[in-house]
C-alpha cells in the first residue's frame, strides 16, 4: 500500500502544473489521473469500513474501468492498452483472497470479451491513426504492463516472505515459552495418546521426549489412576469444557538429584484445542493438557493427614488416659483412706484385733495395686522416652517362664481357670534381660487369666525356631473385636469401651509388652476372635546384644560439682516427682 500511496501523492501534487502547462486534460487524461488517486480513497475505504477484500475489489474495477477507457479510445483489442487486461488479476492476488482473485479474473475475460464484440460490430469509435498505427504506443503498453506485472510480482514476494518472517518469529517464541516453562504442555487424541508434548517432560519424568508419543506417557501413568486419565481427556474433548485430573506417572532416575522416586504425582488440566467442526467426528477430536509435578504438595499434605491423624489420636489417649486413671487410682485410694480412717477411730468404732488385721491387709492390698499402677505408668514412659536400661545376660528361660507361671497358679485357681505351661526341658540358655523376660510373661499370663471367663484355659508354650525363643500364650477367653486388633499395643487402649469395661487395668500391659519385645529385636503378633479367645506369640533372639549408643557431637559432658547431702535429697525428690 505505501508504495502506491506515495505515488498518488505524487500524481495528486503534480496535477496542477500538468494543468498549468497542457490547459484542459482531455477524457483519457482525466481517467489516468482518477485511477492514480485511487489509493488515496481506496485507503480511506480500508480505514472506514476495514474490509480489506473489499478495497481489492474496488481496486480491480478502478484498474479495469482505466484500462477500458483507454482501449476503447485507441483501437479496443488491438489497442496497446488491452494487454493491462492481464495485470487485473495479478493485483488481486495481492490480497491472498481466491474470491477477490475469481472476480477479477472473471472481471478481465469480462473486459476483453467486451472489446472483441465492440470491435467486431464496429461499434468503437475510429482511433486516431498515428496512435492505432504506431509501434512505439504498442511497445509501451507491453513495457508499462510488464514493469507493473513486475513491481505487483516484488510485492508478493514480499508479503510472503513478511509472512513467514512472522511465522518463524511466533513459532520462535511459543517454542521458547514452551522449552522454558516449568509446566509441560502436551497435546492429546481423545483416546490419549500423545500428538506433541514439550520438552521440559524430560526433566519432570527422566525420558526422552520420542518415548512419550502415542501411548507412551498412557503406559507410564499408574495403572489404578489410568482409568482417571482417560476419562478426563475424553471428557475435555467431548463436552468442550476444562478438565483437571490428578494422576500417578513413573519416573526415571531420581528425581531432585538426591533420591529415588518410582512414581511422581503430576495435575493436568485439559481442555478441547480449537473449535471442532461440524465433519470433525468425536474420535477425531483433540485436547490440549498442562502437566505440572505436585509431589512435594502431596508429600505435605500426606504430613498433615498423619500429624492431624497423630494429634487425634493423642487427644484420644489423653482422654482414654484420665478416664482410666480416675477409676485405678481413685478406688485404692479411696479404700486406704476409709480403712485407715476406720483404723484411727478404732476405740469409738470398737474394733477387734481380727477386724484391724483384715482393714490392714485391705490397706496393703490396695497400696499394692496403686504401686503397680504408677510402676507401670512409669516403666511405659521410660521407654517412650528411651530410658529404659536393658541389661542383657545368659539365663535360662524355661525355669524363669516356670516361675512366673507358679505365681499366677493361684490366681488362676481362685477363678477355676486351667494354666497348662508346656516347655521342653532342653530349652537352651538365652541372652537377654531375664527381669523384662519375666515382666513378658507376668503381663501375658496376667491379661489371659483376666480376660477369660470361669471354666476356661490358658495355655502357655515356648519352644524354639531357629535362632529366637518363640513364647505363645493363648487363652479361650472374651476375645478382641478385628476393629480393636489393629490397636492393641497402644498405651492406655483397652478393647471395647469404656462403659462395657468389667475388668480392672490401665491398658498398659500389653504395650509394656511389645515396647519390651522391640527392646529386645523380637516380634510379637496377636490373633483373636471375639469369644473364641486371644493368641499372643511373642518372638525373642536367643543372642540379643544391645548396639551401641553413639555419642552425640552436639552435646558437651560436664563434670558436677560435688554436692551436700542436702541437695542429694532434693536432687531425689525431684526425680522421684
Amino acid at each position: 500500500m505505501a508504495p502506491r500511496l506515495l505515488g498518488s501523492l505524487a500524481a495528486f501534487a503534480a496535477f496542477p502544473v500538468y494543468l498549468a502547462m497542457r490547459g484542459a486534460p482531455t477524457a483519457l487524461e482525466v481517467a489516468a489521473f482518477a485511477w492514480l488517486i485511487a489509493p488515496i480513497l481506496l485507503s480511506w475505504f480500508l480505514s472506514r469500513t476495514g474490509r480489506y477484500e473489499g478495497a481489492h475489489v474496488l481496486s480491480s474495477l478502478a484498474l479495469a474501468g482505466l484500462v477500458m477507457t483507454v482501449a476503447i479510445s485507441t483501437g479496443g483489442i488491438e489497442s496497446f492498452a488491452a494487454i493491462w487486461l492481464v495485470v487485473v488479476p495479478l493485483e488481486a492476488a495481492l490480497s491472498a483472497s481466491r474470491r477477490v482473485v475469481g472476480f477479477a479474473s472473471a472481471l478481465a475475460l469480462t473486459c476483453t470479451a467486451v472489446l472483441i464484440v465492440l470491435g467486431h460490430f464496429d461499434m468503437l469509435p475510429a482511433p486516431d491513426a498515428n496512435i492505432a498505427a504506431s509501434g512505439i504506443f504498442m511497445a509501451f503498453g507491453v513495457a508499462s504492463a510488464t514493469l507493473y506485472a513486475a513491481g505487483l510480482a516484488f510485492g508478493a514476494e514480499s508479503l510472503a516472505r513478511t509472512s513467514v518472517a512472522l511465522l518463524y518469529v511466533e513459532e520462535d517464541r511459543y517454542r521458547l515459552l514452551a522449552r522454558n516453562m516449568s509446566d509441560v504442555i502436551s497435546r492429546h487424541r481423545r483416546n490419549g495418546a500423545v500428538q506433541f508434548i514439550s520438552p521440559w517432560v524430560e526433566a519432570m519424568l527422566g525420558t526422552q521426549v520420542t518415548r512419550l508419543l502415542g501411548h507412551g506417557l498412557f503406559d507410564r501413568v499408574h495403572v489404578a489412576d489410568r482409568p482417571a486419565y482417560l476419562t478426563a481427556l475424553s471428557d475435555a474433548a467431548r463436552g468442550g469444557e476444562a478438565r483437571s485430573v490428578e494422576f500417578r506417572v513413573r519416573r526415571d532416575g531420581p528425581r531432585g538429584g538426591n533420591q529415588s522416586v518410582d512414581f511422581i504425582w503430576v495435575e493436568m488440566r485439559c481442555r478441547p484445542l480449537g473449535q471442532a467442526s461440524e465433519t470433525t467426528t468425536s474420535s477425531e477430536a483433540e485436547v490440549v493438557a498442562v502437566m505440572r509435578d505436585i509431589t512435594d504438595r502431596k508429600i505435605q499434605e500426606q504430613a498433615l493427614d498423619m500429624a492431624r491423624t497423630a494429634a487425634e489420636q493423642a487427644d484420644a489417649s489423653k482422654t482414654r488416659f484420665l478416664a482410666t486413671m480416675s477409676h485405678e487410682l481413685r478406688t485404692p485410694l479411696n479404700a486406704i483412706i476409709g480403712f485407715s480412717d476406720m483404723i484411727v477411730q478404732e476405740d469409738a468404732l470398737m474394733l477387734d484385733a481380727v477386724r484391724r488385721k483384715e482393714y490392714a491387709q485391705l490397706i496393703n492390698d490396695s497400696g499394692q495395686h496403686l504401686l503397680s499402677v504408677v510402676n507401670g505408668i512409669l516403666d511405659m514412659s521410660k521407654m517412650e522416652s528411651g530410658n529404659f536400661e536393658i541389661s542383657p545376660e545368659p539365663f535360662a528361660p524355661r525355669a524363669a517362664l516356670i516361675n512366673c507361671c507358679n505365681l499366677l497358679a493361684l490366681k488362676a485357681r481362685e477363678n477355676s481357670i486351667d494354666l497348662v505351661t508346656r516347655a521342653a526341658e532342653d530349652l537352651p540358655v538365652m541372652t537377654g534381660d531375664p527381669r523384662a523376660f519375666k515382666q513378658i510373661v507376668l503381663n501375658l499370663v496376667s491379661n489371659a487369666i483376666k480376660f477369660t471367663e470361669r471354666g476356661g484355659k490358658v495355655t502357655v508354650t515356648a519352644a524354639v525356631e531357629g535362632p529366637r525363643l518363640v513364647l505363645c500364650v493363648s487363652d479361650t477367653g472374651v476375645g478382641i473385636a478385628a476393629d480393636d486388633l489393629k490397636r492393641v499395643g497402644d498405651p492406655f487402649f483397652q478393647a471395647g469401651k469404656a462403659y462395657q469395661r468389667r475388668h480392672e487395668g490401665t491398658g498398659l500391659g500389653l504395650s509394656i509388652v511389645k515396647s519390651l519385645v522391640g527392646l529386645h529385636a523380637g516380634e510379637i503378633t496377636v490373633q483373636s476372635r471375639i469369644d473364641e479367645g486371644t493368641t499372643v506369640t511373642v518372638a525373642l533372639p536367643l543372642a540379643f546384644s544391645p548396639p551401641a549408643l553413639k555419642p552425640s557431637s552436639n552435646i558437651a559432658t560436664l563434670t558436677p560439682a560435688p554436692r551436700s547431702a542436702t541437695q542429694d535429697q532434693a536432687h531425689q525428690v525431684k526425680r522421684s516427682a
